[in-house]
């Protein structure tokens, strides 16, 4: 029995490439990467060039019954753009509709779409975490892209037939993370004394593998058709635990300076960076019990071995 063809966009990003390396061992499916640059799975599989500002690939979607949209403009904390919004919703919103346009006309059988937990907002409020199907409330250009491009899924699902499966991650984090994730990284490594020791807030993260997992099923689960799920490793911490679990992760003693929150937030607020004390102080939960009760799914790797394979490839390349 011929596997059935996955395609999967932004193969050369951190989601992308993931996804398309895991459907390779297990070999259930068969992949197709579709990449805008450079890309460690050439010579593994079929890769395809991709771009969101063309997406012209109507012939790679011939026989394809799943794509996997993980390409996007991604959300950046220091947005140089002079109109934001025009700019996530080109890339967004235009070019995903474009692909899932060609991918119905094609006879695609389910369209997943890799959105972002910023559709649902930027906080929670204590005993009230984000769950799939609350009102969305984004707040950020980034938020309100992903969230355009989910309705305009949604409808294309009701006109066409077409599937539409929306995954909404919380900060994903594993082996080859970068921006924010890896600074903080680097910064206890180094041992870099931080004023986040009085931190009681509460964050859900989903580590990469978790967050695969949980694409992997819903390629082909029959009750994932025309959902929403929230992703996480469905433990939550506060950024002062999160910054102890790495530092033991890593091997290192942590250093952490006692300050308490109000100062820090007012620190922040002189400075300009009132967004960058809400993301360390401020609360963010999800809730994934749909993703069990309609899937059976549950995380498959438990929050410290998810530390310990980020901080262990973080080492590892270190010593290069």
């Amino acid at each position: 029995m011929t596997a059935s063809k996955v395609l999967v966009t932004g193969a050369s990003g951190f989601v992308g490439e993931a996804l398309v390396f895991r459907l390779l061992v297990d070999k259930q499916f068969c992949p197709i990467a579709a990449a805008r640059g450079a890309t460690r799975l050439r010579g593994l599989c079929r890769v395809v060039p991709f771009d969101l500002t063309h997406p012209k690939i109507q012939l790679v979607l011939d026989d394809v019954q799943v794509v996997v949209h993980a390409a996007a403009r991604v959300h950046v904390m220091n947005e140089a753009a002079a109109d934001a919004l025009a700019e996530y919703r080109q890339i967004n919103v235009e070019g995903t509709l474009k692909l899932a346009q060609c991918a119905a006309a094609s006879g695609v059988k389910r369209f997943i779409f890799i959105s972002s937990i910023k559709v649902n907002g930027e906080s929670t409020l204590a005993g009230k975490p984000f769950k799939a199907d609350d009102q969305p409330n984004p707040l950020d250009s980034y938020g309100v892209s992903k969230y355009e491009a989910e309705e305009a899924l949604k409808q294309l699902g009701r006109d066409t037939g077409m599937e539409v499966v929306i995954i909404r991650p919380s900060l994903v984090y594993g082996p080859g993370v970068k921006a924010n994730f890896l600074s903080m990284l680097s910064w206890l490594n180094k041992g870099i004394p931080l004023p986040l020791g009085l931190i009681r807030n509460q964050r859900s993260l989903v580590a990469i593998g978790n967050l695969v997992s949980l694409i992997v099923t819903c390629i082909d689960h029959p009750a994932a058709a025309n959902q929403i799920f929230l992703a996480s490793d469905g433990e939550d911490l506060s950024t002062t635990q999160l910054l102890r679990r790495l530092s033991n992760a890593l091997g290192k003693p942590v250093r952490l300076l006692p300050l308490p929150e109000w100062l820090l937030k007012l620190v922040a607020s002189t400075l300009g960076k009132q967004a960058v004390a809400q993301r360390i102080c401020g609360s963010l939960k999800v809730d994934i019990s749909k993703n069990h009760e309609l899937l059976g799914w549950m995380p498959p790797i438990n929050l410290d071995t998810a530390m310990r394979q980020t901080a262990g490839h973080y080492l590892e390349k270190k010593t290069k």
